[in-house]
């Protein structure tokens, strides 16, 4: 899309918009946070003040990817690029670390204080962040609220866990599988599973032919969604008739990815689900 403001326009805008650097008081709790980030959308909506958020991303309203669609709809969420964050005039930007590196370059670059969340790859990645961005935000005491939801959600799963620790892999679009060293590899744990994205994908996860799913099938495979079309290539995979064959509905553990992608607030809700879903598929093969 064509700049509104035109290149000299732009640079004007750009340089009245720029706070004075090292004026930053990092101490105090920011009072105009911007994300564009869709985890940090979930922390901020999570831990912050109504008050203090500026602005969420674009992707906070979209319901395939977020699970904050409802409560997003009440802030401006049209943060993108950084001509759009500065128009917010925050005092913390959130990015993650794959966030639009030229995005997050030219904010620094201006001197806005830009912090950058990791993709939590365990739980206790997850439970430090929030309570990092609950620091951050002035509201320790909601981080610490959330990270004992999480511990409790952890414990009912962890109770009712199987003793048999039957196999399963997360087999997503394209054959791509999880890998053993990631936060769904530890899900997968707590309920009572013994991941197979390990031995498949290797630590961090790759692509998998369906020969070797069906040459060495886990128990089980989570996937995101029951019934899965052949919609495009990349779910075509996922509707293969020898997939069908292994893995009816009785043996495929339902977890949407949304609830997975951020751990943070979502964390409770998916140790929920897959321990209920572990139950239903060990109850459906005794």
């Amino acid at each position: 899309m064509q700049n509104p403001f035109g290149i000299p326009g732009l640079v004007a805008f750009l340089l009245t918009a720029m706070p004075p650097v090292g004026t930053h008081a990092e101490t105090a709790a920011p009072t105009r946070i911007v994300s564009i980030n869709l985890c940090a959308d979930e922390l901020l909506l999570a831990l912050a003040d109504p008050a203090q958020i500026a602005s969420l991303s674009t992707y906070a309203t979209d319901p395939n990817l977020s699970t904050v669609v409802t409560a997003a709809e009440r802030f401006p969420h049209k943060a993108a690029s950084a001509e759009s964050v500065i128009a917010f005039a925050p005092d913390v930007i959130l990015a993650g670390r794959f966030t639009k590196r030229d995005t997050r370059d030219m904010l620094a670059r201006l001197g806005y204080r830009v912090v950058l969340l990791d993709a939590p790859r365990s739980v206790a990645d997850s439970e430090k962040q929030i309570r990092s961005v609950a620091a951050l935000v002035g509201h320790a005491d909601r981080g610490e609220a959330l990270v004992a939801s999480i511990e409790a959600a952890k414990a009912r799963a962890e109770a009712q866990a199987p003793a048999t620790h039957p196999t399963a892999a997360n087999y997503q679009r394209r054959g791509y599988v999880a890998g053993g060293d990631t936060l769904m590899a530890e899900l997968l744990g707590i309920a009572g599973l013994t991941d197979a994205g390990g031995e498949l994908a290797g630590k961090f996860g790759g692509f998998v032919p369906l020969e070797r799913i069906v040459a060495h099938p886990p128990d089980y495979i989570v996937v995101a969604a029951m019934g899965a079309a052949a919609e495009d290539e990349g779910s075509a995979l996922l509707a293969h008739p020898a997939l069908d064959r292994l893995y009816p509905e009785s043996r495929r553990i339902v977890l949407p990815p949304k609830l997975t992608v951020c751990g943070g607030p979502t964390l409770p809700q998916a140790l929920d689900r897959v321990a209920a879903e572990t139950r239903r598929v060990l109850a459906a093969n005794p």
